[in-house]
């Protein structure tokens, strides 16, 4: 491509609108490493302050991420979740050709907190399980999930099955007869503490969607509570937003 230097958009606009591209038909696919500014530089007949204009461009929008002493890498495309459905992360991974698997962190029996309580209608200090991953898409950290089960509608649920591999809900509904009908979920953008960094290989200032979920089953019980933290910039939600008819 030639940089049209008459042109009224700048030239590191136009070489990040090509790079962009490049990028969406699969010249640079997810986790390559993109040419340097020098590189860049030779390619495109521009000067190194064009090129690292352009590549700051890119990692502004999320579309490439700077690693220290490395490069600038493709970033993994962002997860997009439709809001209205209820669905687990393997078959969120499922619909969009990803690979899904999990790193188990922590399985143990434990007593429920006042909040966690009023989320699951129990009493506090009740028995509950606790179940928390880090869950990745094509081997890349994607969120950390902590999920509270109320024991009583899957007793020994970490004797037979291995949460790197199956999937939560898979087991609950196979394996335990349990519906799962609806959901509660809130969600908020925040900066991680300091356990989300280590787990999701984070920094400080990197946003990240923390979501709040209550789970019901066909008898309108809440059975789980999951509380999730994505890393911002791979995860998109969309919902539909319908104006309520108005009424004379």
């Amino acid at each position: 491509m030639t940089l049209k230097v008459d042109s009224s958009v700048p030239l590191y606009l136009q070489m990040t609108e090509y790079l962009e591209r490049l990028i969406a038909a699969g010249v640079y696919s997810s986790g390559e490493k993109l040419p340097s500014e020098r590189e860049l530089a030779e390619i495109y007949g521009v000067s190194r302050m064009t090129a690292r204009q352009a590549i700051q461009q890119l990692v502004q929008s999320g579309q490439a991420v700077a690693r220290v002493g490395k490069g600038t890498f493709v970033s993994q495309p962002r997860i997009h979740h439709e809001l209205r459905e209820l669905t687990s992360f393997t078959e969120e991974m499922q619909r969009r050709g990803s690979e899904s698997s999990s790193v188990v962190l922590q399985t143990h029996e434990t007593t429920a907190s006042a909040d966690t309580a009023k989320l699951l209608q129990i009493e506090p200090r009740t028995p509950i399980y606790v179940l928390q991953r880090i869950r990745m898409a094509d081997a890349h950290p994607l969120a950390l999930e902590t999920a509270h089960l109320n024991p009583t509608y899957c007793p020994d649920l970490f004797k037979n099955h291995d949460f790197s591999k199956d999937s939560l809900y898979r087991v609950l509904r196979e394996v335990y007869h349990v519906h799962l009908v609806r959901a509660n979920q809130w969600i908020e953008a925040r900066l991680p503490d300091s356990y989300e960094q280590k787990h999701l290989n984070i920094k400080q200032y990197d946003p990240v969607l923390s979501l709040t979920r209550v789970t019901f089953n066909e008898n309108d019980l809440p059975l789980e509570l999951v509380r999730s933290v994505y890393i911002g910039k791979h995860y998109q939600m969309k919902t539909t937003l319908r104006m309520e008819e108005s009424h004379p």
